[in-house]
């Protein structure tokens, strides 16, 4: 089970720029977390993680965002 702490460490790490925000060019600059990533939401790519996760459409997931998903497929297994 992921804890919230390393849910943020995690998606710290994907936040190149710090700006709180995971964009789809931060997912694709990081390949490795990226499958991470996309394994811990049940999502297919970083393209499908913004789709479906991406609640006010900005072209990028934050935090609130990023532990959603994670929660949503957590509770899909």
């Amino acid at each position: 089970m992921t804890t919230e702490q390393e849910l943020q460490s995690l998606f710290n790490k994907l936040d190149g720029d710090q700006d709180g925000k995971v964009s789809i060019n931060d997912l694709f600059l990081s390949p490795g977390l990226s499958a991470i990533i996309t394994s811990e939401t049940n999502t297919s790519s970083p393209q499908e993680l913004l789709v479906q996760y991406d609640s006010d459409k900005d072209g990028s997931i934050t935090f609130e965002e990023f532990k959603e998903a994670v929660e949503k497929a957590k509770n899909l297994n």
